[in-house]
């Protein structure tokens, strides 16, 4: 069996368990045959099978994510690291980065609340000339987020601290930002979600209550003993929470603005 022949095959079984089938069978080969999937679909398409794809294909049947079996994700045209310690990078969460280069690209301390891979903050120190912190609460993300940092070369731009908001006195010592991002916890206790999301991705950088709330509620009451007299934070937002959200920001005195992701559903709050 060449791989073409492989490749197609293995789309088909994967339809059950994936809305993107044909293309994470590509992905999956190419990561068996240990090159770049365009280089693949150039060049080996007519190659034999490597030995290790079935093992591979059946990982993702397990709904194992692509990204973790492959070990990293694409964002913002660069490459991260992942692990199940982690959330995966997802390319609704871009407007985030661009929001931010659009509106603060002359930044020069940039705060990652919750940073996991690390992939917002990175992506716009990459981008400028800022340097930046990233916390989260979980000691093997941000061991995920230093090694993204290295990978990356811009480690000298980067501290990550091990810090918990639900904790009294978290804001303390950070010191202010003229940018600050998040992406917190956002989903709701009870939702209903992909069993490659539910039984993969750490829960404790999901589920946000009974409403998705919770976090939103600790964190922007706090954002002002952060934030410089002109500095910006960029909230990432569950599709349906622009409203509630945006109460919580008005109520602690900010004012907001909405930027909508590529599919136009609500991702980002712009509090100043």
């Amino acid at each position: 069996m060449t791989v073409a022949e492989a490749i197609r095959a293995a789309a088909e079984r994967l339809l059950k368990t994936s809305e993107t089938a044909r293309l994470d069978a590509e992905l999956l080969m190419a990561h068996a045959l240990g090159t770049e999937r365009s280089a693949m679909l150039l060049r080996s398409m007519r190659d034999p099978v490597p030995g290790n794809f079935d093992a591979l294909v059946e990982r993702r049947l397990g709904y194992e994510p692509v990204a973790h079996i492959l070990g990293h994700q694409e964002f913002f045209g660069r490459q991260f690291k992942v692990t199940s310690d982690t959330l995966i990078p997802r390319g609704d969460s871009e407007v985030l980065v661009e929001t931010a280069l659009e509106l603060k690209g002359e930044a020069t301390r940039v705060l990652d609340l919750g940073t996991g891979t690390g992939a917002l903050l990175l992506s716009v120190i990459a981008e400028t000339r800022a340097s930046g912190v990233g916390t989260d609460k979980s000691s093997a993300a941000l061991a995920v987020a230093h090694d993204n940092a290295d990978l990356l070369g811009i480690e000298d731009r980067v501290r990550f601290h091990l810090l918990d908001w639900c904790k009294d006195g978290w804001t303390q010592d950070l010191g202010r930002f003229d940018l600050i991002l998040c992406n917190p916890p956002y989903v709701e206790d009870k939702a209903e979600l992909e069993p490659d999301v539910r039984d993969h991705e750490p829960s404790m950088a999901l589920f946000a209550g009974p409403e998705g709330l919770d976090d939103y509620r600790i964190i922007i009451p706090q954002l002002r003993n952060l934030m410089t007299d002109d500095g910006v934070t960029i909230l990432e937002i569950g599709h349906q929470q622009t409203d509630s959200v945006s109460e919580i920001a008005r109520m602690a005195g900010f004012t907001v603005a909405l930027r909508k992701d590529l599919a136009n559903r609500p991702r980002a709050l712009i509090l100043t």
